[in-house]
């Protein structure tokens, strides 16, 4: 079978000059099914052809990849491991012997290799862009980005110096993390942050640190709440200068409206950073007149 689309002469030609007017042989107008035809095309940009649809993935609909913690913590509504969270569909992929604790307190040590096979599957089954659960692994952003060839988001703490760009002369931007005392200018640099940035962690309070990285299996979210707005107050208490905040941790979204609440201050998160990055992967269609028929691909 020949798949080649071939452009035929449209069955009634346009008139010639002349034609058409008064006294002139009768014109053969087209049926209304090709006039209305041709008003698509011209909308559109031509309704005939254009409609090949590429392939070269395993799966469509998702371009961003997930790379998860091993965990068993609760993962509520807001937590990017939970895919209601997401406005998009998402591809995930738990990495074996990631946990929360090795992460966090150790550095990822000895788990690079298993990020890079798992970023690289993702992108094999059809990621264009890949993030992960956690603002630590911003160690790990040139390496993975490197391996798999398409952009990768590792932490949310990547937010920081374009945050900082859109404040007011004399604002600038505060962290709230996980772990301060995990988190060292190491994490910072690699994330293109100024390792100066004021960072207060969620450490001292009762629930939130102790479920996200002892691997507690229920979690009290009012608590939870009340230790990241104990660490907000702390952070503005200590820098009066802060405009906005950066959560480091991706556990702590659910509760970014309350923060910005009490705070009266503009929170960015790891759901702000995979919205935008998700928006420069698939960015949205408007349709016609400044879009029209196009082929259907991908990648």
């Amino acid at each position: 079978m020949d798949d080649t689309i071939h452009s035929s002469p449209h069955p009634n030609p346009p008139p010639q000059a002349g034609e058409g007017a008064i006294g002139a042989p009768p014109l053969n107008n087209p049926p209304p099914q090709a006039a209305a035809g041709s008003a698509r095309e011209r909308a559109g940009g031509g309704f005939a052809a254009n409609r090949i649809a590429h392939g070269g993935k395993a799966l469509y609909g998702a371009r961003v990849g997930i790379l998860m913690l091993e965990t068993r913590f609760p993962r509520i509504p807001g937590d990017m491991g939970n895919a209601t969270t997401w406005p998009f569909p998402v591809l995930y992929k738990v990495v074996p012997g990631a946990t929360p604790d090795r992460v966090v307190r150790h550095k990822s040590a000895g788990l690079i290799n298993a990020f890079l096979d798992a970023a690289a599957e993702l992108v094999q089954l059809g990621a264009d862009g890949i993030t992960t659960t956690c603002g630590f692994l911003s160690l790990y952003q040139r390496e993975i980005a490197r391996h798999v060839g398409v952009p990768v988001a590792t932490s949310s703490l990547m937010q920081i110096p374009f945050v900082g760009r859109i404040l007011p002369p004399g604002k600038r931007v505060g962290v709230l993390t996980v772990s301060l005392a995990s988190l060292t200018p190491e994490h910072m640099i690699a994330a293109g942050a100024d390792p100066k940035t004021p960072v207060v962690g969620t450490d001292n309070g009762r629930e939130f640190t102790r479920v996200m990285l002892d691997e507690k299996h229920t979690l009290d979210a009012a608590a939870a709440e009340r230790d990241i707005l104990d660490a907000g107050e702390a952070l503005v208490s200590q820098h009066p200068d802060i405009g906005a905040v950066v959560l480091e941790c991706t556990n702590m979204v659910p509760f970014a409206r309350a923060l910005s609440e009490h705070l009266l201050l503009p929170v960015y998160s790891i759901y702000t950073f995979v919205t935008w990055f998700q928006a420069g992967l698939a960015p949205r269609d408007f349709g016609p007149p400044g879009s029209g028929t196009r082929e259907w691909r991908e990648r």
